[in-house]
């Protein structure tokens, strides 16, 4: 599988279940804009078998590096974001896993089972990365006590593995200027920005200044009936040039923390 249908793959399944990312997709595209993606997000847990290191070794071997840490001690997350040696155009990868031992003996044993019911073909599959829940149907009670501990838990734990969110970038943008007038645009379009920490997340001088939408809700089966619950978001984000007149390519974790919370659950 080439890079390019490695990532066309990731995008289809993201837009078929959140219509609502496509959406916002087409409404750029239709104001002649070409969308360029800044970053692609997973999440997983810090088990050896599903980590960082395993989920990033599909990108490695397509000519990927690692280039930056993060740590997110509210949210109990760690990350690691990765860049293409060589093509300047790839989308950066921002994976991060939860580390469960700082939770409850309930979260852990449900992770584990997780994890253990895992196939191995399916752990040493190139398609990992976008094989979804591959540990059978959620438990909506489960799911709603992994929340009150983690958003994040409960959400890895009905979706699997699968890109958390696209990133459109702002520069790569014609008529939107700057991250104040992509936020009006969308919510002119009537969508729901993440306001935890402010609409904009991080400064001009940071060099990195992200938003997003919260997540669609969208109707997931479980094994006791069918829930409406949120999926995943869109982000949109802005960088400027350093010192040295490059582009910031990294990532600030006070942001990234918000943004996290992307995915929380509100009544619509």
């Amino acid at each position: 599988m080439t890079l390019e249908e490695l990532f066309n793959k990731l995008w289809i399944d993201y837009t078929a279940q959140n219509p609502a990312a496509k959406k916002v997709y087409e409404l750029f595209t239709t104001e002649g804009e070409e969308v360029v993606n800044d970053h692609i997000a997973f999440r997983t847990f810090d088990d050896p078998k599903i980590n960082i290191d395993v989920l990033s070794k599909t990108f490695l071997e397509k000519g990927y590096e690692e280039k930056g840490q993060y740590e997110f001690k509210e949210k109990h997350l760690f990350a690691k974001h990765f860049e293409h040696k060589t093509d300047k155009n790839a989308p950066r990868v921002f994976i991060s896993q939860l580390k469960t031992s700082d939770f409850s003996e309930f979260l852990q044993k449900i992770l584990k089972s997780v994890v253990h019911n895992i196939s191995e073909e399916a752990l040493v599959s190139e398609e990992l990365i976008f094989s979804g829940n591959v540990w059978g149907t959620p438990d909506y009670d489960t799911y709603l006590r992994l929340r009150e501990e983690s958003e994040y838990a409960a959400w890895v734990y009905v979706y699997g593995f699968r890109a958390n969110h696209f990133t459109v970038s702002v520069n790569g943008l014609k008529k939107f200027d700057n991250l104040e007038q992509v936020n009006q645009f969308l919510k002119d379009n009537n969508f729901l920005l993440n306001s935890s920490g402010g609409e904009i997340k991080g400064t001009k001088e940071q060099l990195l200044r992200q938003s997003s939408i919260m997540a669609n809700h969208i109707s997931v089966e479980f094994t006791n009936g069918v829930y409406s619950i949120p999926g995943c978001y869109y982000e949109f984000a802005q960088r400027y040039l350093d010192e040295n007149g490059k582009l910031y390519s990294g990532f600030i974790a006070k942001s990234a923390d918000k943004i996290f919370e992307s995915t929380n659950y509100y009544k619509g």
